[in-house]
């Protein structure tokens, strides 16, 4: 990505988890850990959004229930 500003940062993989990170990486990341973790929160902010929009779905049903609708 051209002009993208970054910043390298450490976490820590358990041992147990290094053959899945690196499995999961090599399919959705080209190989790339950086690209596989842009990737991983692309995908948590569509999980993120889809519990909101099911949280507000409840609350409307909740409130059509109210009003007898």
């Amino acid at each position: 990505m051209k002009g993208m500003s970054t910043k390298t940062i450490g976490f820590a993989v358990a041992e147990q988890d290094m053959e899945r990170l690196d499995r999961l990486t090599a399919k959705f990341g080209s190989g790339n850990r950086s690209a596989f973790l842009r990737e991983a929160m692309r995908q948590m902010e569509t999980v993120e959004r889809a519990q909101r929009l099911a949280k507000l779905q409840a609350y409307g049903a909740e409130r059509s229930a109210a009003a007898g609708l």
